[in-house]
């Protein structure tokens, strides 16, 4: 059986990326997992961790696992790295990473990609204006509209707007993309996870939804007219509830995802609930990409403290969508 081999970036050469790309030979996972990043800080990193890991240069031509050690494809960073200290003159090898992760794909080299923190400041510091992997991944794929959501602790959460101003969110919440968001949800729960009939709960904007028009007319004007002509269509959508009430057990059960109008509407439940076994997905991709719920963590870079629960849960989540995909 020929293995499915996924791309796994490393991301922030200074954060804690590489040192959870390191534990992948632990993972056991019936998965070739190839890590682009510079070799040689891979292997100056597995040192000063104390990892007896073997990292080897990734050969394209081995259609087999390798076991026991970490295949690295070779991204040469321009300056050395420290753990733990940001160099803003590395920022273009962070997006190199996901250039040469994306190209693999394209080229059917890859089966998915799987990507490691990476420091969104430092990048905007370097010169380039750059707001996340997801906005990043759907630019260089010519997608129109992409999906964040997030996985794990029995929950799924996926969110209208990402990474945006918390004052700039309800201009941005429309019928048009409202519409899209849910049925792009939709249908990736139908894709990727198997699901026939995905059930979406959606919250409303406001608090206790707006109650009434009395603390916001979005869920009024917008919210509540876009739900029933969606529900025309066949979705099964419902709500919006309120924030603070819909990961309520009683309504959960009643849904299969939690679609949430802001990011931080929705995400600190997921992560109090899954914090270190999350998974980010992004949902639309003409490929499948997961990712790490946590940031680089520059703190812990380089001591041997970083946890890599998640990346195994973002690893093992690519393998199942890839294999449904297929």
């Amino acid at each position: 059986m020929k293995h499915l081999v996924l791309a796994i970036t490393s991301g922030e050469p200074a954060g804690i990326g590489p040192d959870i790309c390191l534990d992948i030979p632990t993972f056991d996972l019936d998965v070739r997992c190839v890590v682009l990043a510079d070799i040689n800080m891979m292997r100056e990193r597995a040192q000063m961790l104390g990892k007896e890991v073997e990292v080897i240069e990734y050969d394209a031509s081995n259609q087999r696992p390798v076991n026991h050690a970490i295949e690295v494809l070779h991204v040469p960073l321009p300056e050395a790295c420290v753990a733990g200290t940001l160099n803003v003159n590395n920022a273009e090898y962070v997006i190199a990473l996901l250039d040469r992760a994306y190209q693999g794909i394209e080229a059917g080299e890859f089966a998915a990609m799987v990507t490691a923190p990476l420091h969104k400041g430092m990048i905007n510091d370097a010169g380039r204006f750059f707001s996340g992997h997801t906005e990043y991944l759907a630019d260089i794929s010519a997608t129109e509209q992409v999906v964040m959501m997030l996985a794990g602790g029995g929950l799924k959460v996926a969110l209208v707007t990402t990474h945006l101003p918390l004052k700039d969110v309800a201009a941005q919440i429309t019928p048009e993309l409202l519409s899209s968001v849910v049925r792009i949800l939709n249908h990736d729960l139908q894709t990727k996870f198997h699901l026939p009939k995905p059930r979406i709960l959606v919250t409303g904007l406001n608090p206790h939804a707006g109650e009434g028009g009395h603390l916001g007319m979005e869920e009024l004007d917008v919210i509540i007219p876009t739900l029933e002509a969606l529900r025309t269509e066949g979705l099964d959508v419902k709500g919006p509830y309120p924030a603070d009430t819909v990961f309520e057990p009683f309504i959960l059960k009643h849904g299969d995802a939690v679609l949430a109008m802001y990011h931080d509407q929705g995400l600190p439940v997921l992560k109090f609930a899954s914090f270190g076994n999350g998974v980010n997905i992004t949902l639309g991709l003409p490929f499948v990409r997961t990712s790490v719920d946590h940031g680089t963590a520059l703190d812990l870079a380089g001591t041997g403290q970083a946890l890599s629960g998640s990346l195994k849960a973002a690893i093992e989540s690519a393998l199942l969508m890839s294999n449904i995909s297929d």
